[in-house]
């Protein structure tokens, strides 16, 4: 493990990531609000220490990465991000305390959602476009947008890739890294803009659309108004976001074949359709449990319903509705769906319906080899024969994911929190969800928890958006030896 390149790397990554602080310093002196100076203190600080790292160890040799290292860069660079982006939060005027100010960022950076602040429409604008805009960097990946533009990461750009895309099986949709890069980001990019387009075109005020469209697209779902997307109140609005949250739940290399005129490829996809298909078989059956019990009208069960079961599925967190006062049934399907989570290469998280797709047929493979022991059957996905290095994968993937839900179930219930608050906490955080259940359900937030669940659940959201491995294998006495 060459520590002192992966400091340069992490050094050049926080360098980077302290120079997009400038765009929501420009916001701040745009409104001239009070976040103005908490902006630029928080840029000149991340720069400068970004760029001291960076300085101090240029004389490290650039030459491959190996996986163990990339992990290690990923994990280094996501960690001192979420708390380079705490910065403004807490030197800012509205008192955050240290582990309020961390929470709110990595909740950001991970894309989860989940939120320390009681009074969001009393932050100043730079503050609000600060919390959205780290929501979407974080959305494509911090380390995806570095390999677009920071040239000397080439050498070890693929194992970075693999390190932090969200999906058992990375798309490579150029020859060169640098290129699948720069194609995911100009994708993720014409569809922020046109939401923004949509979404004023419908009335909203240009700093709530960009503010909105700027955490769709990641499935972050932070919003500016304190009851989430429900301040509108407008089926117009609602439509708008189950599109573009379907849209950042599919993976992002169909949509690319999608636009260079291959429509035929997304239906191809095996993923795409079990995800089609899991949204429209939820969207009913909630919809359906909903009506008469809570709407009246067949029309608002569906709005809503529709509404909540993309916005949980895809991982946005989103709400137009209190899902609590909801039929045990929906909320049921609502906390499966924060497991579930979006397809791989998307910007969701969760573990992945294309885990889940295997899952299923893998164990119907061992039923099958029950009743015919002698038979050999393989698992395929779309026609494609499935590796077993890849099955046993998503396996160990899958126990390890629930085990440290599990684990981290416990560790919050020991710190006094109850039973169904501590569900929804945890899976909300894993599944970079946002809201949860309890005490953290779609109309309150996490600023009553311990400040010790706070930190653990910051940590259960860094493992949610590395997808588990990246952040564990720091645990493994085997990943420091040769």
């Amino acid at each position: 493990m060459r520590w002192r390149y992966i400091a340069k790397v992490v050094g050049w990554l926080t360098l980077f990531f302290g120079l997009t602080m400038a765009v929501a310093l420009l916001v701040a002196i745009f409104y001239r609000d009070r976040s103005v100076r908490p902006l630029l203190f928080s840029m000149l600080t991340t720069i400068a220490c970004g760029g001291a790292a960076a300085l101090l160890l240029r004389r490290e040799a650039v030459n491959n990465i190996s996986q163990r290292e990339a992990m290690a860069i990923v994990a280094l660079g996501w960690t001192a991000t979420g708390l380079f982006g705490a910065l403004p939060f807490l030197l800012g005027p509205d008192g955050f305390t240290l582990v309020d100010a961390v929470f709110e960022s990595v909740s950001g950076v991970t894309t989860t959602g989940a939120s320390i602040i009681t009074d969001i429409e009393s932050m100043p604008p730079g503050l609000l476009f600060w919390r959205s805009f780290i929501q979407w960097l974080g959305g494509m990946g911090i380390i995806v947008l570095s390999l677009a533009v920071l040239p000397f990461l080439k050498s070890g750009g693929m194992q970075l890739f693999k390190a932090e895309v969200p999906s058992p099986v990375p798309d490579k949709l150029k020859p060169r890294v640098k290129e699948t890069a720069v194609v995911l980001w100009k994708v993720y990019i014409l569809f922020t803009a046109a939401e923004i387009l949509l979404l004023a075109a419908g009335g909203m005020g240009w700093f709530d659309a960009v503010c909105h469209s700027l955490t769709t697209l990641p499935t972050g779902g932070f919003s500016p108004r304190n009851t989430s997307i429900a301040h509108y109140d407008s089926a117009y609005f609602d439509t708008v976001f189950i599109i573009f949250m379907l849209l950042a739940g599919i993976n992002f290399s169909l949509h690319y074949q999608l636009i260079r005129g291959k429509p035929l490829s997304m239906w191809r996809d095996a993923e795409f359709r079990f995800f089609l298909g899991t949204v429209v078989f939820l969207v009913l059956l909630v919809s359906f449990n909903v009506y008469r019990d809570v709407y009246q009208s067949a029309g608002q069960a569906l709005r809503y319903g529709a509404f909540q079961v993309v916005s949980i599925l895809t991982t946005t967190g989103y709400a137009t509705a209190d899902y609590e006062k909801w039929p045990f049934l929906s909320q049921l399907v609502l906390l499966l769906c924060m497991f579930a989570g979006a397809s791989a290469g998307s910007t969701g998280g969760g573990m992945k319906l294309l885990r889940v797709m295997l899952l299923f047929k893998y164990s119907y493979r061992e039923l099958f080899c029950l009743i015919h022991p002698h038979s050999v059957v393989h698992v395929k996905i779309g026609g494609r024969l499935i590796p077993e290095e890849v099955v046993r994968s998503v396996i160990g993937f899958i126990v390890i994911y629930m085990g440290l839900f599990a684990v981290c179930c416990l560790l919050l219930a020991a710190l006094g929190v109850d039973l169904i608050t501590t569900i929804g906490a945890v899976a909300a955080c894993i599944g970079n969800i946002g809201p949860g259940l309890g005490l953290v359900g779609p109309t309150d937030n996490f600023a009553g928890l311990p400040a010790a669940a706070k930190w653990l659940l910051s940590w259960c959201m860094l493992l949610g958006r590395l997808e588990v491995y990246t952040v564990i294998i720091f645990l493994v006495p085997e990943f420091y030896r040769k």
